[in-house]
């Protein structure tokens, strides 16, 4: 530091002063320094400890009324963690404001890493924004099984930023809510009832209708497959005439949460019981043309 008129005449009043008090008072001053803050210090620690205690009885209150209240899960999930985030922050300025750092100096601050902090991160908040927006259109909920962004799944939870599916496997995946708000959503939940395809080969010569007909009553035979909508029947229709196989489409309706099962199912008695019926699969064929040579 270089030393001028101006810095010389400080350092010499700072000398003046500290001469004028004594050794006693200087060490009484600093205890009383030192006891403030520590004081301080302990109510800003008691202040954290009841806050986090309340924060977590508030949270605990809330989810017991959106409980009895059957407040849709996807909601309710994402007003707690967003209630627990500004709680937290509350508290976080209310233990500044006790330690004596002002808060108003603070908030500016925070304000303005926030302006930084938001340009940053705009893919954050517009993961918050999506999740907004799924909230307010509701295109799934929990527990819907969906597709969406080369994933399938349960979804288990609605977050801030993520959506969590669990796939049929057992895998916990998180999709940005971002890119389920602004992509395509297929969601096997919401209609009840789900049409189950089958792709069925049979042996050239067998007897088309027999087929049809052995593979009708073996749908009609189970439960699960609806049969008093009309506008849902059981269908059985030749597809294509194939290189090996004549091929026939199978469809029939059932409800949403018996699809997996059905689908199954009926494979496995088509594979045991159409042999006995008289249908026959076929095996790939090709067939070789020999063409003598004269010569």
């Amino acid at each position: 530091m270089i030393l001028t008129a101006e810095n010389t005449g400080a350092i010499a009043r700072a000398i003046e002063m500290l001469k004028t008090i004594s050794f006693q008072d200087a060490m009484s001053k600093i205890a009383n320094t030192l006891v403030n803050f520590t004081f301080k210090v302990l109510i800003a620690i008691a202040v954290f400890y009841i806050g986090r205690f309340l924060i977590r009885k508030i949270n605990k209150i809330l989810s017991n009324i959106f409980e009895k209240k059957e407040v849709d899960l996807s909601l309710s999930t994402f007003v707690l963690n967003f209630t627990q985030i500004l709680l937290y922050f509350i508290l976080v300025v209310t233990i500044i404001g006790i330690l004596g750092i002002e808060t108003s100096s603070f908030l500016a601050l925070f304000a303005s890493a926030g302006v930084a902090i938001g340009m940053a991160l705009s893919g954050t908040l517009q993961n918050f924004a999506g999740g907004v927006l799924i909230l307010i259109l509701k295109p799934y909920r929990v527990g819907d099984y969906i597709e969406a962004q080369s994933f399938a799944g349960t979804v288990k939870a609605m977050q801030m930023f993520h959506t969590v599916i669990t796939t049929p496997d057992n895998k916990t995946i998180l999709i940005p809510n971002g890119a389920l708000s602004s992509g395509s959503i297929n969601n096997y939940s919401i209609q009840p009832m789900r049409r189950v395809d089958w792709t069925v080969s049979i042996q050239y010569g067998d007897d088309y209708e027999n087929a049809a007909n052995a593979i009708k009553e073996i749908l009609d035979s189970d439960e699960r497959v609806e049969k008093n909508n009309p506008a849902q029947p059981v269908f059985v229709g030749l597809k294509e005439l194939g290189d090996s196989a004549v091929i026939l489409t199978v469809r029939a309706w059932t409800k949403s949460a018996d699809y997996w099962g059905l689908f199954f199912d009926i494979s496995q008695r088509m594979y045991a019981e159409l042999p006995k019926k008289g249908v026959h699969f076929p095996y790939p064929q090709l067939d070789v043309h020999l063409i003598p040579n004269d010569k």
